[in-house]
């Protein structure tokens, strides 16, 4: 069997370097090939040098995406690789040895599923503050924390998609289902959704996906993303995502938005701060994720066409 690993890169050098160091020990099985797609998207660093220092040890394939934005480079990615699979992973992860035999393992054992998604854990660059700690067992979604325990359970509802860093899918249906570059991160902004998205539409196609328990990753958390507000502008791109996939509502309208849309962006802010203010982590973290994404919601700059797009998108 032929697998392809994909990586999409900008202006990350050193953490890839980290993560194609840990690659190299990667366990392959008999019976596979491999390539590994490194997609450097407009990098201004020394990304180049760091994708060549790596090409003895590594099957590694170097590609170049001029247009800015994630999904873009996973577009070009999806065109250009070789593999019956694709595994998807990112620029500041770290696998363990066995991660590629394990994705190899569950595509033998279950050759209908079309999508697999295995764990990922944070990967700390320093410790993190303390209202973090007490707020990750309930947020840790927020740092890409991923864990579906450790049975092999379907992945078949919108609570149970895998996440970006560490996912795979049957090439096939990869073709059929691209990449919306209006979502996806890229320098200035960070909607997300690109992986969402696709998901939904392959669950609404009536695919399935299986959960690979023993597929694990570590996740690069950054000391200015352990901030409140690294919070607001994730979950206000969230929100901007749900402004473009969801239709708008036909109700009163103050400054063009749904006059219910700033009484609950107001409300949900007001609450952040009161709870802020007397209340644990547990708790005012929630209130500020709800708020955030309220404000996403109301405040997105989206046109109705966008819109419509996104949503026949979701749906196809």
């Amino acid at each position: 069997m032929r697998l392809t690993v994909g990586i999409c890169t900008w202006n990350r050098s050193s953490l890839l370097r980290q993560g194609l160091e840990r690659m190299t020990h990667l366990i392959i099985p008999a019976g596979v090939e491999w390539e590994l797609l490194i997609v450097n998207n407009n990098c201004t660093d020394d990304t180049d040098s760091a994708i060549a220092s790596f090409a003895s040890r590594l099957p590694i394939r170097r590609l170049f995406q001029p247009q800015p934005g994630k999904s873009h480079a996973l577009n070009l990615a999806v065109t250009e690789a070789s593999g019956e699979y694709i595994l998807w992973t990112d620029d500041d992860t770290l696998m363990d040895q066995d991660w590629l035999a394990a994705y190899f393992r569950a595509f033998q054992q279950w050759p209908s599923t079309v999508f697999f998604g295995g764990p990922i854990q944070p990967w700390f660059a320093v410790p993190p503050p303390k209202w973090l700690k007490q707020a990750f067992p309930h947020y840790g979604s927020a740092w890409h924390l991923r864990d579906f325990g450790e049975h092999p359970i379907l992945l078949n509802s919108a609570d149970r998609f895998p996440y970006g860093p560490n996912w795979a899918i049957r090439a096939n249906e990869q073709r059929r289902y691209p990449y919306d570059p209006r979502f996806g991160p890229r320098a200035g902004r960070h909607p997300g959704g690109e992986e969402t998205l696709l998901m939904r539409s392959l669950l609404a196609d009536g695919y399935h996906g299986r959960w690979v328990p023993d597929a694990r990753v570590l996740h690069y958390v950054p000391p200015e993303h352990m901030t409140t507000w690294r919070l607001r502008k994730i979950f206000f791109g969230y929100g901007r995502f749900l402004a473009l996939t969801n239709p708008p509502a036909r109700v009163a309208m103050l400054f063009g938005r749904p006059r219910w849309a700033w009484r609950h962006a107001v409300t949900a802010e007001g609450r952040y701060w009161w709870h802020r203010m007397f209340s644990n982590p547990e708790r005012w973290v929630g209130d500020l994720i709800a708020a955030s994404t309220a404000w996403g919601n109301l405040l997105s700059s989206d046109t109705s066409t966008e819109r419509s797009s996104a949503r026949q998108s979701a749906l196809r």
